[in-house]
């Protein structure tokens, strides 16, 4: 990654938060939210996570035209709206599931071996 696409990756973060500073507090507060989340179980390739947020941010642009509350846009359930975001990419949960299986049986081919 070079310089220039650093610079750009930040100046389109800049201008992705600008929007989302734009919205009521509400729908802020669960966007801040959802990040959170989707940084610590979200999809392992973030390329394309700029689209993703930025399609919820248009949602929630939406919603808010509308007079809509924001969990009348994702539900009362915000994980299970992240969740379903994500159904098909690989998670870092995922991850996580892998390595403690492979550990599992690589612990157990020792002990019984």
């Amino acid at each position: 990654m070079s310089i220039q696409d650093i610079i750009e990756g930040k100046k389109e973060w800049r201008a992705h938060m600008a929007r989302v500073k734009k919205l009521p507090q509400d729908y802020q507060i669960v966007y801040k939210e959802i990040l959170k989340y989707l940084f610590k179980v979200g999809p392992v390739e973030l390329t394309g996570a700029t689209g993703l947020l930025s399609g919820i941010v248009d949602l929630f642009e939406e919603g808010a035209a509308l007079g809509k509350g924001v969990l009348e846009v994702t539900g009362s359930d915000v994980a299970a709206f992240c969740d379903e975001l994500i159904n098909d990419s690989e998670t870092n949960a995922d991850i996580l599931q892998e390595t403690v299986e492979q550990e599992v049986i690589k612990a157990m081919k020792k002990s019984y071996g």
